[in-house]
């Protein structure tokens, strides 16, 4: 292919227009650019009502009024002049912003490839001024209320080699509509009204950001979602995060903000998959809504011209704060609202009722029992009640509950030392109630897959190898951590025979300068040559993994994060694997303690909503809704 005929011209310093055109193509890429820009600057502006009217998707008309403390007459022309700003005074304003907009060119930028009128009036003016076209337009009286409106009409007017780009009218709304939804979602306390065509699309009122996220995220996020607000040094996190069983086939619903300000940052998008990667199918993405606060000295916006990226001076630090505030939050699901699982009441609490004692049959003994099950030991229970009789419907009370677990200590063997799979039980000193058992109690179990279980609200039904798996899943990781954090060494697999493989100069560089870290996760890789890099050793846990893949990915997040969570998922993975392979499988007939004893570890267990591949382990069915499958009431 032949290169290009080049003309050469003098230096020559560039028109004005063209200057202000040429940076209209970073800032304005579409209508919907637009609409960010003119709304960022009526937030900065203090505005408490944001209406946003368009029209063909924004190509014909963007006209947005806002109630902020509007532009003097004396600073509109320089409201449309570039590299003007009101935000920005110094370089030590401009390495701590706190506003949205700062740069002092979208609005240059956007008259030179459209027709702008700005109208503002100010608290102390008597009336309205505007001003048309550039900042070479003459400002004059006009009316409107306090605040400003920026009408900006025929978009790329002078440019229609841009305005071909430009997709459908539908597509180019959707956009606008998009920006909108965003910037309403961060800032509830302000009211929104957005109109197309003339037809009112939208409009939020001021509320909390909880009506505000299910208002514009949909009742079915506000189902399924967990509040989070947690705090470490400067650092803030706040918001909801989806439930696993809200996960979606597309990242569309994900909402990230640092200080106020939409991002997309793979930083922090890495962060919070890492934390549900305990909880989620690799093929779905989760829904959040996320704010992170911090000190604007520690976050560099100005690193991208629509200042959609960010970039943190301790990007690490930043990184596992956000992931380990999310896998908290995540932890705490629904069955574990409550707490570590509730102690059973003492044999003295409880009062002899002279009623049959149960035993498990000999054939009800079983390994699975005998691991997940605490010692049962004979106990009164319910008047003409017994465990080991057929029963077609069953109404516990929570006394009688406690009785099966009731401690008879002259039966009892002596202590040894528990299993992975063993809770501890101790004596309460207070009467048990139905809330301390959320999961209720187990009343039959279904095709051998399924365990039934009444509660307060109505029906449980538990996937009992979902259920298990969970539980024997994050036992084996509590216990491996419990081993790590003993100090213990981490166990590695040397290589017989190093694997070599080509590297490039910034995976070298990576070796050398983090070898501390690679050792301290268990890894050894070493530079041969510039261009070479060898793989000695690796953490046991991994030693059948693909040695190269390994290291490379590794290497990557060591790079990117300061750190490798490669190494847990990989471990993660295995142990997942055998809590699969270890749970109870279906068809597997339990007894009613053996139930009761389960659905006890899932209100003791972390993430036990949800089996380690992302599908739910429980669901409920309330009263109500059973009333209205059989027209009861109707």
């Amino acid at each position: 292919m032949n290169a290009p005929a080049l003309t050469f011209r003098p230096i020559q310093q560039l028109p004005d227009q063209l200057i202000s055109q040429i940076a209209a193509g970073e800032v304005v890429e579409r209508p919907s650019a637009v609409v960010k820009e003119l709304l960022e600057n009526a937030l900065d502006a203090g505005s408490t009502q944001i209406t946003v009217r368009l029209e063909e998707g924004g190509v014909k008309r963007i006209a947005i009024t806002d109630n902020g403390r509007g532009i003097p007459p004396e600073e509109l022309p320089l409201a449309l002049a570039r590299h003007a700003t009101s935000k920005i005074a110094s370089l030590t304003d401009l390495e701590n912003v706190s506003t949205l907009g700062f740069r002092g060119e979208a609005l240059a930028s956007i008259a030179a490839v459209a027709s702008v009128r700005v109208t503002s009036r100010t608290a102390g003016s008597p009336h309205a001024y505007e001003i048309v076209g550039s900042h070479h337009g003459a400002v004059s009286p006009s009316s409107g209320a306090f605040g400003t409106t920026i009408d900006v009409q025929d978009l790329y007017f002078n440019t229609p080699a841009r305005r071909k780009f430009l997709k459908s009218e539908q597509t180019e709304y959707a956009h606008c509509a998009e920006v909108v939804r965003r910037i309403a979602l961060a800032r509830p306390d302000v009211s929104f009204s957005l109109t197309h065509n003339g037809r009112t699309i939208d409009h939020w009122n001021v509320s909390e950001p909880a009506r505000r996220s299910a208002q514009i995220l949909g009742g079915d996020f506000a189902e399924a979602r967990l509040a989070l607000d947690e705090s470490a040094g400067p650092l803030r996190l706040h918001g909801y995060v989806g439930l696993p069983t809200a996960s979606k086939a597309r990242a569309d619903g994900q909402f990230f903000y640092v200080n106020g300000r939409f991002v997309r940052d793979k930083l922090l998008v890495h962060a919070v998959r890492a934390a549900y990667q305990d909880v989620l199918h690799g093929d779905r993405f989760p829904s959040y809504v996320l704010a992170l606060e911090l000190d604007p000295a520690l976050v560099d916006v100005n690193v991208h011209p629509s200042k959609i990226e960010v970039r943190f001076r301790d990007s690490r630090a930043v990184h596992q704060f956000v992931f380990h505030a999310v896998q908290r939050t995540l932890a705490q699901t629904s069955a574990t609202a409550h707490g570590s699982a509730p102690a059973p009441i003492s044999a003295a609490e409880i009062k002899p009722s002279g009623t049959p004692v149960w035993q498990a049959r000999p054939h009800e003994q079983t390994s699975f029992g005998a691991q997940l099950a605490p010692t049962f030991s004979p106990s009164p229970f319910a008047p003409g009640s017994r465990w080991d009789e057929p029963r077609a419907g069953v109404t516990q009370s929570t006394e009688a509950y406690g009785a099966l677990f009731a401690a008879n200590e002259s039966a009892r063997p002596a202590p040894q030392a528990q299993s992975p799979m063993s809770v501890p039980l101790s004596a309460l000193e207070r009467p048990l109630s139905n809330e301390d058992f959320p999961l209720g109690f187990a009343l039959a179990q279904l095709h051998g897959i399924y365990i039934l279980a009444q509660n307060t609200k109505g029906l449980v039904l538990v996937d009992m190898h979902a259920a298990h798996e969970r539980i024997l899943y994050e036992q084996l990781k509590q216990a491996l951590d419990a081993r790590l954090d003993g100090q213990e060494e981490m166990q590695v697999q040397a290589m017989l025979i190093p694997v070599t493989f080509y590297a490039d100069a910034v995976e070298v560089a990576t070796a050398q300068d983090h070898g501390d870290t690679l050792k301290a996760l268990g890894f050894d890789i070493a530079a041969l040559s510039p261009t070479t890099l060898a793989v000695r050793s690796v953490p046991s846990l991994l030693k059948n993994a693909d040695a190269q893949t390994l290291a490379r990915d590794v290497l990557r997040d060591v790079r990117e994060y300061g750190g490798s969570r490669v190494l847990v998922e990989r471990r993660n993975e295995l142990l997942g694997t055998l809590a699969c392979h270890t749970a109870v499988r279906a068809n597997r007939i339990l007894s009613t303690p053996e139930m009761n004893a389960l659905l006890r570890q899932m209100e003791s267990t972390e993430r036990a909503d949800q089996c380690n591949h992302g599908r739910p382990t429980w669901v409920q069915l309330e009263i109500a809704a059973l009333d209205k499958l059989f027209l009861r009431g109707q």
